[in-house]
């Protein structure tokens, strides 16, 4: 059986440091994916929270926070059970911007598994692409 990992790559129109504060800070998260209460920071707790219901979405620990670097978290949500996945973030410099890259692995296998796996993967392309529009909005 192979692993599911969910890659994504997309290039941003902003320096690594905003990215950065993009990936980490509750009020940048908030614009495009779930807010957390407190900024990222390694070896603290991960919860994140929809930012119209108020509910707990996301769970995990900061496993590496290496700014403005690399960002590593376990990630689970509640159709995963007790399964414990594991989100990487890459910020690289390039001309004109950052390349942010996305590696989401240890995701639940088989079949029975796919349904989660292709909603993960949707939400995100959905998540990512709103991360542009807020990014490119603050120019």
């Amino acid at each position: 059986m192979t692993d599911t990992t969910l890659r994504k790559t997309i290039f941003l129109k902003a320096p690594r440091t905003l990215v950065w504060d993009y990936l980490t800070q509750p009020e940048h998260l908030a614009k495009w994916f779930h807010a957390p209460k407190a900024p990222l920071a390694q070896g603290e707790t991960l919860e994140m929270y929809g930012t119209s219901s108020g509910d707990l979405l996301i769970w995990g620990k900061v496993i590496v926070a290496d700014a403005p670097n690399t960002l590593e978290y376990t990630f689970t949500v509640g159709p995963m059970g007790d399964a414990v996945s594991t989100v990487k973030w890459t910020l690289t410099d390039v001309p004109g911007g950052t390349q942010l890259s996305l590696e989401h692995d240890g995701l639940p296998q088989g079949a029975e598994a796919f349904g989660l796996t292709l909603a993960l993967d949707k939400g995100w392309d959905e998540h990512l692409m709103k991360m542009r529009g807020a990014l490119h909005d603050d120019d």
